[in-house]
């Protein structure tokens, strides 16, 4: 099993491409099943939950050619609606072959997802949506397994937004007789981008972005050309790593208006930021400011920058709080902090952080995917050496991550076993 080792460096300095978005690709892959043809899908990240992915369309019949960052898909030979749990429970979206399974074959069976331990994550919203539509959902021998003769347009609300929710009942509903209306839908630009895919496709959907969503049934959907949008969060754990280190990054090919909670709150730590179209440059405070962060569903602080930002905090001058309020064990990393200096008290879904610590490398493990970004910007401040094991998280998320940081002056290297 791989292990990065970061060991203290300077200042980050230089300029880094962002890669395309995990959470953007995955649905916007999977929207292949809905097509009878091949759709070609540019800016594909290389990442390992889209390798899992393309292996679970592989299993079900379509055909998956990559050539670099360019992936073609064919969903002509779609003919299996069980997605097994060998490769479903490595990652838990792939939770969203449910709904187009459905509307493409009639029936689906895809196993209970498993992913990382952030939380329960439950997919309740899911069935219920799907119910709405016509479905018949039953829960046997830890499958899903759904089956319908026709899906029917309704009116959807949700509990609580839900991004996998959104998608899923969104993809399932282009292909529903009659119109959908999709309320308290989740607002974050990998929904947009979705919905964009599809229309393109053919589809005719209209508010996505907001918390009302329209979609109008087709009878069918068509091959297209699309490209995926940068990863936000990539984009903003570069620029925390910059603010950290008081270095001087230029973060390009990314979206700074989908990045506005994490470029306002780091603008209160001290960093200087400036916006130049398409790209972020982010020059490092000589005194960090503590600032209290409340992650919120978008277009507020995402909870998937909460740890990269409480290393900062570790360091800042002053105290502050954070408050998760998305996932309920999403503080699971702050152990592992603790162990390299940081003095971190939790409480219920809130976390205090006294800055001004001198941080101390040592042998950490990390324990989900953002954690594994949070321990190397925590190796880049700590004096001596930070060896990070179970990196495979990392690999799940980021793309390069140990040569980018590199790229930058960072002193880290990756150690295969």
């Amino acid at each position: 099993m791989d292990k990065i080792v970061v060991r203290k460096s300077g200042p980050l300095q230089g300029e880094v491409k962002i890669s395309g978005a995990k959470n953007a690709a995955l649905p916007i892959l999977v929207t292949s099943l809905l097509v009878n043809g091949e759709n070609t899908y540019h800016n594909v990240p290389g990442l390992q939950d889209v390798e899992s992915v393309k292996q679970l369309l592989t299993t079900l019949g379509a055909r998956v050619h990559t050539d670099g960052h360019t992936v073609k898909i064919d969903g002509s030979g779609i003919n299996q609606t069980k997605a097994p749990y060998d490769i479903v429970r490595k990652m838990r979206a792939s939770i969203l072959v449910l709904g187009p399974l459905l509307a493409r074959m009639g029936k689906a069976k895809v196993s209970l997802p498993g992913g990382c331990a952030i939380g329960a994550r439950p997919i309740n919203l899911h069935l219920k949506g799907l119910a709405r539509l016509g479905a018949s959902i039953e829960l046997k021998h830890g499958n899903v397994e759904a089956e319908v003769s026709q899906l029917i347009g309704n009116d959807i609300y949700f509990d609580v937004p839900t991004v996998t929710g959104t998608e899923n009942l969104m993809m399932t509903a282009v292909l529903a007789k009659g119109e959908t209306i999709l309320r308290n839908a989740a607002r974050e630009p990998e929904i947009i981008a979705l919905a964009d895919a599809l229309n393109k496709m053919g589809a005719k959907i209209e508010g996505a972005g907001s918390s009302v969503i329209s979609i109008k049934g087709v009878s069918a959907l068509s091959p297209a050309e699309i490209t995926i949008i940068p990863d936000r969060i990539e984009a903003g754990t570069f620029m925390v790593a910059s603010a950290l280190t008081r270095g001087d990054i230029k973060i390009v090919d990314c979206e700074p208006d989908h990045m506005r909670g994490i470029i306002h709150k780091l603008g209160l730590t001290g960093a200087n930021i400036q916006i130049e179209g398409r790209t972020i440059r982010v020059k490092g405070p000589d005194v960090i400011s503590s600032v209290d962060v409340k992650t919120l569903p978008y277009p507020g602080f995402p909870t998937d920058m909460q740890a990269q930002f409480m290393v900062l905090m570790s360091v800042a001058k002053g105290y502050c709080v954070i408050s998760e309020t998305i996932f309920e064990n999403r503080f699971i990393h702050v152990s592992e902090l603790r162990r390299l200096g940081a003095d971190i008290t939790v409480s219920g879904n809130s976390a205090m952080i006294k800055g001004s610590q001198a941080l101390s490398g040592a042998q950490v493990m990390a324990t989900d995917l953002r954690a594994s970004a949070s321990l190397i910007l925590a190796g880049l401040v700590a004096e001596g050496s930070t060896e990070i094991n179970r990196v495979y998280h990392l690999d799940r998320g980021y793309e390069g991550i140990e040569k980018k940081f590199g790229q930058l002056g960072a002193d880290i290297q990756r150690l295969r076993e």
